[in-house]
């Protein structure tokens, strides 16, 4: 068992916001919350699996709604609470741990205040190494675990519990209610033993975060170069350096969907790359190739700084490091491609691993990758 303090959560966010390629939320806001939960409720428990029992319950809760719409709608801990307790009812018994449904942006730091006000513990995983935009998205679906019953619950105190067939009608349903309650919600889903999560989470992906955001604050300490530190850090590649030049984007209150047009710099002087998105950046493309594509993570950060850059918060003139990191390879089956896939967002186009030479293949034409 490891405690985390609310000096912790520097890092973690940090690493957070580069797992969560771009989408996720922004976790400045969760780190905060988090800070201020831990100082008055007390350090977070962080454990593995082989603290629990098999047969006890693992509850994820989380944020569910376009992250443009919660910059606007600042989070809260007690309608997370609510969906949990609201869960707990439906089941009929009490969670023995949470965990975060993903390790990408702000849902990543979101359950510490959770964890922290209510005293349970918070296992190092997550059920995706990444974030997607889809709630059916998740190493869980490819367990067979089910999403449902799922509580929901708004900042107002309406809550309610959720049954669907399967995860993609979940997807749909959850997407609906979250539109009245005003574009964000708060959820406690895929609640799951600890046996179905030994085959469903990814362990340590938490402290995988602290490691990746500590990486880049030591080298701004020692005047290094804070790029080189998280690509060692996450063992990921450099895609493209270049100045962003022009950004369309659109949301339709479920998601923000966009692309982003980015003119060379550097060893890049002269191309040119398109970044397209819906929350997380999903493709990469210049004229010729594509150089990186979902389910593998595309992260744009400062190219002085390294901080990690939002699709919400790419704009005119930021001068940026577009960087590949490979993804869990669970998600390079030919299941989890059909679930999060190239094809799955209207890309033309097939996956090809990060780094491969096939990879490098022509650019097709979108479905929905533009506004």
């Amino acid at each position: 068992m490891t405690l985390i303090q609310a000096e912790d959560m520097e890092a973690i966010a940090l690493g957070a916001a580069v797992y969560g390629t771009g989408g996720g939320g922004d976790p400045y806001l969760g780190k905060l919350l988090a800070q201020n939960t831990i100082r008055a409720h007390g350090p977070v428990r962080l454990i593995t699996l082989d603290a629990l029992e098999n047969q006890d319950l693992i509850v994820p809760v989380a944020l569910v709604g376009a992250p443009t719409v919660m910059l606007e709608k600042l989070p809260e801990i007690d309608p997370l609470v609510l969906a949990l307790r609201r869960l707990e009812t439906r089941l009929g018994r009490r969670a023995k741990a949470l965990v975060s449904i993903e390790v990408g942006g702000l849902n990543s730091v979101i359950p510490f205040s959770v964890a922290s006000l209510t005293g349970l513990p918070l296992l190092d995983g997550d059920t995706l190494g990444r974030a997607f935009p889809e709630l059916q998205m998740s190493l869980c679906t490819l367990a067979g675990i089910g999403a449902c019953p799922m509580a929901l619950a708004d900042e107002k105190g309406n809550a309610l519990t959720v049954d669907a067939v399967d995860n993609r009608s979940a997807e749909r349903f959850v997407r609906s209610i979250t539109m009245d309650m005003g574009g964000a919600s708060y959820a406690a889903l895929y609640a799951m033993t600890a046996t179905q999560a030994r085959q469903a989470l990814l362990p340590g992906t938490i402290r995988m975060t602290q490691r990746c955001g500590q990486a880049v604050f030591d080298a701004r300490a020692r005047l290094g170069n804070p790029v080189s530190a998280l690509l060692q850090a996450t063992g990921g590649q450099c895609l493209f350096e270049g100045k962003v030049m022009d950004v369309q984007r659109r949301t339709d209150g479920r998601f923000n969907r966009g692309v982003a047009q980015l003119q060379g710099l550097d060893q890049h002087q002269g191309g040119t790359l398109e970044v397209l998105f819906q929350n997380e950046f999903l493709l990469a493309r210049t004229p010729q190739q594509v150089l990186c594509s979902t389910p593998d993570l595309i992260v744009a950060v400062d190219l002085e700084t390294a901080e990690p850059i939002t699709g919400e918060q790419m704009r005119y003139g930021l001068r940026v490091a577009m960087l590949g990191i490979a993804c869990a390879p669970a998600w390079r089956t030919p299941q989890a491609l059909d679930l999060a896939g190239p094809r799955h967002f209207g890309y033309d186009i097939d996956y090809r691993p990060l780094g491969s030479p096939s990879s490098n293949q022509a650019a097709g034409p979108t479905a929905r990758g533009a506004p």
